[in-house]
């Protein structure tokens, strides 16, 4: 991996000295933060006003990020259409999908771009400082020189177009438009019989995200908390509004926003940052860009400079919206209250965090005791809230889900008098403590899901958008930490429950109410572009012909070889040697056999037991489930319920109780475990030991309170609801797996539709079957927890690990459950059914998968660079470009799975089209050297990207339990490094085969699915 060869931090004390100019940027100011180990450094491009934040520190995993302050002043998504579109080429880069090219071509450890309410951010990653200015390069020119101002197709293709479907027979040679042009003479007279419609990839995209109550709820609490400002707007887009847009508005906003004077750009990790600000400087900052050409002539034109500006963002004054209702056409367990609370200034960082800490103390879990009072009251299903910082003016959004009909005043009720309750009589300490004590924890941790400088730079910019002054300030929490711990002793965090929720004039409170489909916005949609149509001349309506050949004709062009040249791209050769891990070692020497990993961990210790479920019966796993989420829920024979869930927020980092399943090497073979992870800060090991055990050994199942039961159940089915309405391609992908595979099954019977339809039966007759319940559950724990089949796992130092078998001896596991018996798991065999689940949604998500073992495929190294170029090269461009899905691909999992899908996909039948000709199409896959040397150097350098102790340690343990070869990762890279050509044409026939025997599953919306011609067994899922 290159990497340079100083200290980055002496070297940027060196260079950056507060007062001094470095390639034309004005350095500021030096700060250390050492909350992440690094220095910051402020800059001020001179020339441009460009704003520059360096945070200097060991981190190989470089980062550059590019923001934009972009209020939106409508919801026709603007914004996000922009951020789509000029990620689709450029002036030096003239090709038509650069990003994709990038995903296909670089080292890249993140690569993408964001839209929020009131910034753009286009951030990448890599551990390559090479490959760092290739995709700053592309970046750069991409957000100021973009190709959107002479290639209007790119904003039909990202934003919106309509196209108009004709019925058979009406279409005509003359109405084909070959190569974008169409013969107005020769062209049938009757194409006012075609349905017009709306296509788009952000319209699609936008569809399926307003699709889900939740989002449009919180769009809804923001309209009535901000209406004078950005926020009451919908910034990725509302489909009825997206059609609004024109493309002179598209570009007068690029115009207006994407430039330096308005930009942020955040560098990151261990880089050469003398050479990076000269890059910044010479190529970009002090160079004219598109945009500002724009301008410049608009001026000369003689408009006022005024109008020119960015658009403004604005502090709202305090409004209270004492209610409103929203009409939404989804099931009526959808129903939602939010209560929207605000916080006050992003820059009153001590009071967002306390804020955060507080509502998490109150409503953070069942024992939280403003949710518990909600709860008692029966007014819903469950309880969430979430503290949203990232805006000028932050908010708390309290929301009750699964809410019985007109509760929404009696909500805001029973939540002012418990929190009054509450300012008078004391927040419980305890639990203060235990929300700080594992916030710390997470904070050291610094586990963000993405490469850190990623989530660093877009954590600055939640106070830096709106104060030059901070950028650094959202980056410095730990003076405001030892604060707060110091606020525990007086009256501080009562006075601020009194001010937020008692004496708060800046609130909202909002019903969402659920209505039939048939007054939904699918039908205000289908009559608006009726109306259109009827209104359009058979000239306009061939023009609506003619642009979408010419769209298509576009799409389908192939990149010049000129235009690929532009391209920076890296070779095997960049590739440095693979990252070595510590051997995985079985250690006997404990209570409890122990796979024990050498990690570096930040002094974190991390504890798991597998717990072998062979021994419960098929029919019995759905129970295993509940068993997992109502452990830690319900009192032990030690504490209250209460009083553990403080012990285990103040004590642990995590405590989780879950599921996994091991596809064996037969084919046939399944191995289902219990899994208990935990994780602990190295001082509280004692902890780490004991708790756990606790929790599995002496928890109250055969008396629980049925009540508390009857929420974790309800809870647990509102959770997978919405993973249906917004994931809807994992659980298609689980479902078509289980067609075929023993493992996929299980995880059926676990966690998909078989155990979300056994959890809505359990519910229905819940109090009948209230007693069998507990006595299952008691039974279950009583056989599942034993030594037998259990294998540990441990992550930490020597001393930790020592320490931890000295506290928790044999954990306290009987010898066995003394063999399966009758009760030993038989898998049923898998069959194909064919279905289609009905979601309350405007889009679908469509798997097709299988275990290709079960097709005699033998799947190496040289599938993922197949899989890599399937997904970003032919489906890609026939799926999300042409179709106008948001998202698609091929999955090569290892050995053990094949699969592809899409994700908020506008219809089923041309995609599974589309997947039947993929195998064709690999089999003439001919791309130049450079290309597929791209495809190989992105697959391998996935493969080497770092990983966190957490998630390396649950790797090598699936590795072990699943009966992998220690060495595959090894062998399945060197396969991928010698991957050519011909071999992955070679497996043309083998894709052609998944593709057209691999079981189909689709999750949609009722009409999506009514069009398809598939011939699906249809279940209407959620009701």
């Amino acid at each position: 991996m290159s990497t340079t060869s100083t200290d980055p931090r002496a070297a940027a004390a060196a260079l950056l000295v507060p007062g001094t100019t470095c390639h034309g940027f004005s350095v500021e100011r030096c700060e250390t933060v050492p909350e992440l180990d690094s220095d910051a450094y402020v800059l001020r491009h001179a020339a441009s006003g460009a704003r520059l934040l360096y945070l200097a520190c060991d981190d190989e995993n470089k980062a550059f990020a590019i923001g934009f302050k972009t209020p939106p002043s409508d919801s026709t998504g603007v914004f996000h259409i922009l951020e789509h579109s000029v990620l689709c080429g450029s002036a030096k880069f003239p090709v038509k999908e650069p990003f994709v090219d990038l995903i296909k071509s670089s080292m890249q450890t993140f690569l993408n771009a964001m839209t929020y309410p009131d910034k753009t951010i286009y951030p990448v990653a890599t551990t390559n400082e090479r490959d760092l200015y290739n995709l700053m390069d592309v970046y750069l020119d991409a957000v100021f020189n973009p190709a959107i101002y002479t290639k209007p197709t790119i904003f039909e293709q990202e934003g919106w177009h309509y196209e108009l479907d004709l019925p058979e027979g009406v279409e005509g040679e003359g109405c084909n438009g070959d190569a974008g042009e169409v013969d107005f003479e020769a062209c049938p007279k009757n194409l006012r019989e075609g349905t017009l419609h709306y296509n788009g990839v952000v319209f699609n995209e936008m569809k399926g995200a307003l699709s889900d109550p939740m989002s449009v709820l919180d769009d809804a609490v923001n309209a009535v908390l901000y209406p004078d400002t950005a926020y009451a707007h919908e910034s990725g887009g509302d489909p009825r509004a997206i059609p609004a847009l024109t493309y002179e508005q598209f570009l007068d906003t690029h115009a207006r926003h994407y430039n330096p004077s308005n930009s942020y750009i955040t560098l990151y990790g261990d880089l050469d940052v003398d050479r990076a600000l000269a890059f910044l400087d010479e190529r970009y900052l002090s160079q004219p860009s598109a945009a500002s050409r724009r301008m410049d002539a608009a001026v000369a034109a003689g408009e006022d400079p005024s109008t020119l500006a960015p658009n403004p963002l604005d502090v709202q004054a305090p409004v209270t919206c004492e209610y409103k209702r929203v009409e939404m056409a989804t099931t009526p367990e959808n129903a939602l209250v939010g209560l929207g609370l605000v916080l006050g200034s992003a820059l009153d960082r001590k009071r967002t965090i306390a804020a955060d800490i507080l509502f998490e103390a109150l409503l953070g879990s069942n024992e939280a005791p403003v949710k518990k009072a909600i709860l008692a009251a029966g007014l819903g299903g469950n309880v969430v809230s979430y503290t949203a910082a990232e805006s000028l003016q932050p908010y708390e959004l309290i929301m009750l889900q699964n809410a019985q009909p007109g509760v929404a005043r009696e909500l805001r009720r029973v939540f002012q008098d418990a929190c009054r309750d509450l300012c008078e009589h004391g927040v419980p300490r305890e639990r203060l403590e235990a929300i700080i004590s594992s916030n710390e924890y997470d904070l050291r941790q610094r586990d963000y899901g993405i490469a850190d400088g990623v989530a660093i730079a877009c954590d600055a910019l939640s106070t830096w958008l709106y104060d030059d002054d901070a950028a650094t300030l959202a980056l410095k929490y730990g003076p405001v930490y030892e604060e707060l711990r110091g606020e525990l002793d007086g009256s501080y965090f009562e006075d601020l429950l009194r001010e937020l929720v008692l004496d708060n004039d800046h609130m909202a409170l909002v019903e969402l109410v659920p209505v039939d489909a048939a007054e939904g916005s699918e039908g205000a949609e289908a009559a608006e572009l009726a109306a259109k149509r009827d209104a359009m001349t058979d000239a306009e309506l061939a023009d609506v012909v003619e642009r979408t050949a010419a769209l298509r004709a576009a799409q389908e062009a192939e990149d010049t070889p000129e235009a690929k040249a532009t391209l920076p791209r890296l070779r095997v050769s960049d590739i440095g040697e693979a990252r070595p891990e510590p051997p995985l070692v079985v250690d006997t020497t404990a209570p409890i056999p122990c796979l024990r990993h050498g990690i570096p961990t930040n002094r974190l210790a991390y504890a798991m037991q597998y717990f072998d479920l062979s021994c419960v019966a098929f029919e019995d796993l759905p129970y295993v489930t509940l068993l997992c989420r109502l452990l830690k829920q319900l009192p032990t024979r030690e504490h209250s319920a209460e009083e553990l869930d403080n012990l285990l927020a103040g004590k642990l980092g995590f405590l989780s109780f879950t599921t996994e399943v091991m596809t064996q090497p037969d084919v046939d073979g399944v191995r289902p475990y219990l899994l208990v992870s935990a994780g602990a800060l190295s001082e509280k090991i004692d902890a780490l030991a004991s708790l756990p055990r606790e929790v599995w050994s002496s928890t109250l199942l055969a008396d629980a309170d049925a009540d508390r039961m009857r929420d974790v159940l309800t809870q647990i089915r509102i959770g997978l609801e919405q993973g249906f309405i917004n994931n809807g391609h994992s659980a298609a992908l689980g479902r078509a797996m289980s067609y075929s595979s023993p493992s996929a099954v299980v995880r059926e019977q676990l966690s998909g539709v078989d155990f979300y339809l056994f959890l809505r039966d359990l519910l229905e007759h819940f109090d009948e079957r209230l007693d069998d319940l507990r006595a299952k559950l008691a039974e279950l724990a009583g056989r599942i927890f034993v030594a037998e089949g259990c294998m540990a796992s441990f992550t930490g130092s020597d001393d930790d690990f020592n320490a931890y078998w000295a506290a928790a001896g044999d954990l306290g596991l009987g010898a066995g459950h003394g063999g399966a018996g009758s009760d030993a798991l038989v898998v049923p065999a898998p069959c194909d059914r064919h279905e289609a689940f009905v979601i309350p949604s405007d889009i679908c998500f469509a798997a097709r998968a299988c275990d290709p073992r079960r097709l005699g495929i033998d799947v190496t190294g040289a599938w993922a660079v197949a899989a890599n170029a399937l997904s970003y090269d032919y489906l890609w461009n026939e799926i999300r470009v042409k179709g106008g899905a948001y998202g698609c691909g091929f999955r090569a999992a290892g050995e053990r799975q094949a699969a592809f899908y899409t994700y908020r996909d506008p219809a089923i039948d041309p995609s599974i089209e589309r997947v039947a000709r993929a195998g064709e199409w690999l089999g003439s896959f001919e791309p130049d050297e450079a290309a597929f040397e791209g495809f190989i150097v992105s697959c391998v350098s996935g493969m080497d990207a770092p990983v966190k102790p957490y998630a390396l340690t649950k790797r090598r343990n699936t590795t072990y339990l699943a009966g992998l070869d220690p060495h595959a990762r090894e062998k399945r890279r060197a396969q991928m490094l010698a991957a050519t050509p011909a071999e992955l044409r070679s497996l043309g026939a083998d894709v052609t085969r998944i593709a057209a025997e691999s079981p189909t599953c689709v999750f949609g919306g009722r009409d999506v699915i009514a069009k398809s011609n598939a011939g699906f067994n249809v279940v209407d899922l959620m009701g």
